[in-house]
């Protein structure tokens, strides 16, 4: 039998304007998984983290994204996942995606790689069904590629890596849940035309802006006019929060994922450091408990790491 660790990152979703088809690998916070094979069949989780979440296969994120795999496995194949969860869920930083991307990744590490990374993906939506009653990828596809993915298609599969811009990230995440699903219901079903050209040109200019390494593109693009609006009503003091980075010198940002995390990009450290200052504060002020973390864009994904051979 063999074991491995894996380390799978936090991920913020949409980037503002693009729902649902970007999203972007973090350094830190990340979860800490292991897997082990067995010779027993089936499936084993045990969670290590005071999260209290599910441990039956059926019922839990990694479990469900695991079982999806096994089914494209030998029958007496057989796993015991530990999950030790960093990334709080409900915080809209890729809770579940990290458990379902690092669920797979470890398995497949394990069984030396039969699956590639689209397939791992593939497997992984199924814990993100569970989650928020749709299979979407800008959470999982990130966080097993690394770096900045664009989905461009789920139905197929069409996953597009690009170049990561040497930009720091600095997150607050307010101690509230906001659940995804909660958050999709929200959403307006139909939006006007202009505001879709709008937007279009917004996603346009991002990727563009990530290809050129040009960061006055990336910042101005940072403009969401159909999501934002909307789900901002969900995160106390948004509006000024945001107002007050950009005024402190950062390119730009938003909500991460459904929130309530909010990102915001910075050139430097040093505008980094100040938008951290007035993320803390500005919680502060409300008497809200916040988690401010200050890190960069991870270039890889998923890290994985042999513990033991026996």
């Amino acid at each position: 039998m063999k074991a491995v660790r894996v380390y799978p990152p936090a991920t913020i979703a949409n980037l503002v304007c693009g729902f649902d088809v970007l999203g972007m690998a973090i350094d830190a916070p990340c979860d800490m998984m292991e897997c082990r094979t067995s010779d027993t069949p089936g499936l084993r989780i045990i969670h290590t983290d005071a999260y209290a979440l599910p441990t039956v296969p059926e019922n839990n994120v990694a479990g469900v994204a695991l079982l999806a795999m096994m089914e494209e496995l030998p029958a007496d194949t057989g796993f015991d996942l530990l999950i030790h969860k960093s990334i709080k869920p409900g915080s809209g930083l890729g809770s579940s995606a990290a458990s379902a991307a690092g669920a797979v990744v470890a398995a497949n590490a394990l069984l030396e790689q039969p699956f590639s990374k689209e397939d791992l993906v593939r497997f992984a939506m199924f814990g993100e069904k569970l989650a928020t009653g749709v299979k979407h990828a800008d959470n999982i596809a990130p966080c097993i590629y690394g770096g900045i993915t664009l989905i461009r298609s789920i139905f197929p599969l069409d996953i597009i890596s690009l170049p990561a811009p040497d930009l720091f990230v600095t997150v607050v995440h307010p101690q509230i849940e906001v659940k995804t699903a909660d958050a999709r219901q929200i959403l307006r079903k139909e939006v006007q035309l202009k505001q879709a050209i709008r937007q279009w040109g917004n996603i346009a200019g991002l990727v563009a802006g990530i290809l050129q390494q040009d960061h006055a593109l990336i910042g101005r693009s940072l403009e969401d006019v159909l999501i934002e609006p909307v789900r901002s009503i969900l995160i106390p003091g948004f509006d000024q929060l945001k107002q007050r980075c950009l005024n402190a010198g950062a390119l730009g940002g938003g909500i991460s994922g459904s929130g309530p995390s909010v990102f915001m990009l910075s050139e430097t450290a040093a505008c980094a450091d100040r938008v951290a200052s007035i993320m803390q504060k500005t919680y502060d002020d409300m008497d809200v408990t916040a988690n401010v973390y200050v890190t960069k864009i991870a270039k890889q994904g998923v890290r994985i790491e042999l513990i033991e051979s026996v």
